[in-house]
């Protein structure tokens, strides 16, 4: 029996009780659009998770206290679109931002099935996700295949059917 007890104080006081910090930020944006098919809205609703978690530091002599030691932070962002026919999806990294491109600014956006990009007065160009975690490019002519390289950075591969070749645009993310 005195060893059953012992053992037991000896597993309670070896346990380590860890502590955590938790800041939750919920972003929404509606937006509107009204059209000769009447009226459409997009909620995007954006949560940014932060989480830190609490480190003690080495205990003084003579002290009560025992300071904290800066630690990490773990930031995780979830963006849900809710598209006007009610379907809803998840975005694991929003590549909304400016991108350049050739001199030319372009803005890519999230849309209902995907995303857009558009510069000015063209009609705007599609990127629809597949299952290999790249994009299929389809523009006005062109059908293409792009990806995210690791610095953010739109990279479109299109094939050149006369010359058997293919080229390779980049559209450079334009830093805030």
């Amino acid at each position: 029996m005195k060893l059953v007890i012992l053992s037991t104080i000896a597993f309670l006081f070896s346990i380590q009780i860890e502590a955590q910090n938790t800041q939750t930020e919920t972003k929404t944006k509606t937006t509107t659009v009204k059209d000769s098919d009447g009226t459409h809205k997009t909620v995007k609703t954006q949560v940014i998770k932060k989480d830190q978690n609490v480190v003690l530091g080495e205990e003084k002599a003579n002290t009560i206290n025992i300071p904290t030691v800066n630690s990490p932070v773990t930031v995780t962002t979830t963006t849900k679109i809710t598209n006007p026919d009610g379907t809803t999806r998840t975005v694991d990294v929003d590549r909304s931002a400016y991108y350049e491109s050739n001199g030319k600014i372009y803005k890519l956006a999230l849309d209902a099935n995907g995303y857009v990009i558009s510069h000015g007065d063209m009609k705007p160009s599609l990127l629809r996700k597949t299952s290999t975690n790249s994009y299929i490019f389809r523009s006005d002519n062109r059908t293409a295949i792009g990806y995210f390289d690791t610095e953010g950075n739109l990279v479109v591969e299109f094939y050149d059917e006369k010359l058997d070749i293919v080229n390779i645009e980049k559209y450079a993310v334009i830093k805030k």
